[in-house]
């Protein structure tokens, strides 16, 4: 794996940012343990357009302090998953996350790197430059928890930049990505925690009102190199994170939490053999 050649770089301390939902759970005890595998997390600037009510609430934060949209489900949903990956795999995971900033080198540190809602960043000319090199060299990117038809636009304006010359494509489900370590062929649409008051599995759902939402329907998407791997996994009008952050809650439903993670044990398993 082209990766694992470039693993030199110093890489940077921990560190908890301020979190949307204003999670302040302590580090776990052995948080400084080194591991094989760490969950790392995307931050990146918030979009300049306008698009629904949390493109507004937060515009003129610094993205680089946290409290933006890269911090929602941060860090429970992280530290859950890693938690998960610890016991249903023999990978060695550390017991936290790692936030990563394209402006510098750390991304180079992690084969494997997440974002959460993508229907709201805007990366830079640099930071662009930066992610499309950190993929080609072999690493590997998984973005979740974005819905309808205005946040693809706003995902697929950047990401367009980073691949002009590369299409987004529907995933197989014979593909090796969902047979990694479990067989995923039963995928469904894994909700967000809104369901627990609207009962509605979609987040955004075409109505009426807003027949160009169009999140009714889950999509896993992906960009492919040049020799058949994965460089960037989709999964688009579904929650994952949420799934992962409330899996310990007895009031979100168990079945959603169950593919939720093996989803992303899956994609992290891939990402390390592939």
């Amino acid at each position: 794996m082209g990766l694992l050649a470039i693993t030199l770089f110093a890489q940077n301390p921990f560190r908890q940012y301020p979190a949307w939902e204003q999670y302040t759970d302590p580090p776990p005890a052995d948080y400084q343990v080194p591991a094989e595998w760490t969950f790392a997390r995307l931050m990146y600037p918030t979009t300049r357009q306008q698009i629904d009510w949390q493109s507004e609430w937060r515009r003129g934060w610094d993205w680089r302090e946290g409290n933006t949209n890269w911090t929602i489900d941060y860090p429970r949903s992280d530290r859950h998953l890693s938690m998960a990956v610890r016991r249903l795999s023999r990978i060695d995971g550390k017991s936290v996350e790692q936030v990563i900033n394209l402006d510098d080198d750390d991304v180079y540190n992690y084969p494997w790197l997440y974002a959460v809602e993508t229907g709201h960043w805007e990366l830079t000319d640099a930071q662009v430059a930066k992610f499309r090199e950190y993929l080609l060299r072999g690493g590997f990117f998984m973005c979740d928890d974005f819905h309808g038809a205005d946040e693809w636009d706003v995902f697929v304006e950047t990401m367009k930049k980073v691949f002009p010359e590369r299409q987004i494509v529907d995933l197989d489900g014979k593909d090796a990505i969902f047979h990694s370590v479990f067989d995923l062929d039963d995928r469904y649409q894994v909700p967000g925690a809104q369901y627990l008051q609207t009962h509605s599995i979609c987040e955004k759902c075409a109505t009426a009102r807003f027949p160009g939402y169009g999140g009714d329907t889950p999509h896993w998407r992906g960009i492919y190199d040049d020799k058949g791997r994965i460089m960037v996994a989709m999964c688009h009008n579904m929650d994952l994170g949420d799934s992962w952050e409330h899996a310990d809650d007895p009031a979100y439903p168990e079945r959603f939490s169950a593919l939720g993670i093996r989803i992303g044990v899956n994609y992290i398993v891939y990402s390390m053999t592939h």
